[in-house]
């Protein structure tokens, strides 16, 4: 498996990753509410978030684990965490968390800090295993109810 390099907003594995965050984040069509950000996401907006001071990295060729990160004023936001079915429990979520750990410490960055929405509990304990801790709960616009949930890890 190759390491995790970043991705440029001119990469043509681009495309390759917007497919492997359909492929993983599917399971949550008709499971969370509202859905998930991933259905507005496209190859442009891949290509404008890095190019406005986002990361993008990406493990394997073609792509099957990639991570967002986003600098924020008080944190490193780490978002689109996918790895691809057949390579889940192989360590690459835990290799990219401590990738973007790193990334917080090289951006001077207190923190890492993501969203995890309020039905997937399963990813609640999976990100509470790589060091996070739940900081706040928070709802979408239109919502009345808990949405998400903010998980922090101080570094």
């Amino acid at each position: 498996m190759n390491l995790p390099r970043r991705i440029n907003a001119d990469d043509p594995r681009l495309a390759d990753v917007l497919a492997l965050i359909r492929r993983s984040f599917a399971y949550m069509d008709g499971r969370i509410d509202p859905p998930s950000s991933m259905h507005r996401l496209t190859v442009d907006r891949m290509k404008d978030h890095c190019e406005a001071g986002g990361e993008i990295w990406a493990a394997g060729s073609p792509p099957v684990a990639c991570i967002f990160l986003t600098p924020k004023a008080d944190c490193l936001y780490l978002g689109k965490l996918a790895v691809d079915q057949a390579y889940r429990g192989s360590g690459l979520a835990r290799q990219l968390v401590d990738l973007a750990a790193r990334r917080t410490s090289d951006l001077g960055l207190p923190a890492l800090e993501l969203q995890t929405r309020i039905e997937l509990v399963e990813n609640h304990r999976a990100f509470a295993r790589l060091g996070f801790v739940k900081t706040a709960e928070s709802s979408h616009p239109g919502h009345n109810r808990v949405t998400d949930i903010t998980m922090r890890m101080t570094l």
